[in-house]
């Protein structure tokens, strides 16, 4: 008989400094949907940090998502993770820091080259107000989410995409960006009392549902 393929669960993670623990207002959350857009377990709210360096290896990772969701996964379900934090620096910085060179910043701050990437520079054409990993204080959340991709998901599938080489992979998302969309204004107004940075995890895992091929994006 022909083996099932694995289950996927697609997986949203509005990223926490990495000593939230006493941050009232800003903290890592996680929230988790199965194939049918539903909602598995109940969105979680902390800190990640314990359980990031607790974990060996992706699987074990995903298993503590799933249980701090207070949700059953399964042992070799396929993930799609969405995450919302910068997963890198912009060229002009990385190079800056590591004393390859510099460029000239100019006088248009949304132009920086070392505050912000060009990902930031597109969003700014499009009339959003993107934050900088430099200057906006989430350096703490972008090297946070980039530790884990390094531990977790550390081979490069392709531009912007991470993987573990198996069934888990990852890529960054902006959640504003993406709360107009009619499935993801659907499945937060089912949520119910799901808000803040729970809500935006639901927006994320909404998005990786969506890169999943869930969605003719």
């Amino acid at each position: 008989m022909p083996r099932e393929a694995p289950r996927h669960f697609s997986m949203g993670w509005d990223v926490g400094a990495w000593h939230c623990d006493d941050n009232k207002l800003s903290k890592d959350a996680i929230a988790i949907i199965d194939n049918d857009r539903r909602m598995v377990g109940t969105p979680w709210r902390g800190n990640l940090r314990a359980v990031i360096a607790e974990a060996a290896d992706s699987a074990q990772f995903a298993a503590r998502l799933f249980e701090l969701c207070a949700a059953c996964g399964e042992p070799n379900a396929a993930i799609t993770l969405a995450i919302d934090a910068p997963l890198g620096f912009s060229r002009g910085f990385a190079e800056l820091i590591a004393g390859r060179g510099w460029v000239e910043p100019g006088q248009d701050r949304t132009k920086n080259p070392y505050l912000f990437r060009e990902t930031e520079r597109w969003l700014f054409r499009q009339g959003y107000r993107p934050l900088s990993a430099v200057q906006d204080m989430i350096g703490s959340q972008t090297t946070k989410a980039m530790h884990a991709m390094a531990k977790f998901a550390p081979s490069i599938k392709r531009c912007g995409v991470w993987t573990d080489g198996a069934g888990f992979r990852a890529f960054e998302t902006y959640p504003t960006l993406c709360r107009a969309d009619p499935v993801v204004r659907e499945v937060v107004a089912a949520s119910g009392e799901v808000t803040g940075d729970r809500q935006d995890a639901l927006v994320c895992a909404v998005v990786a549902w969506m890169f999943n091929g869930g969605y003719n994006c």
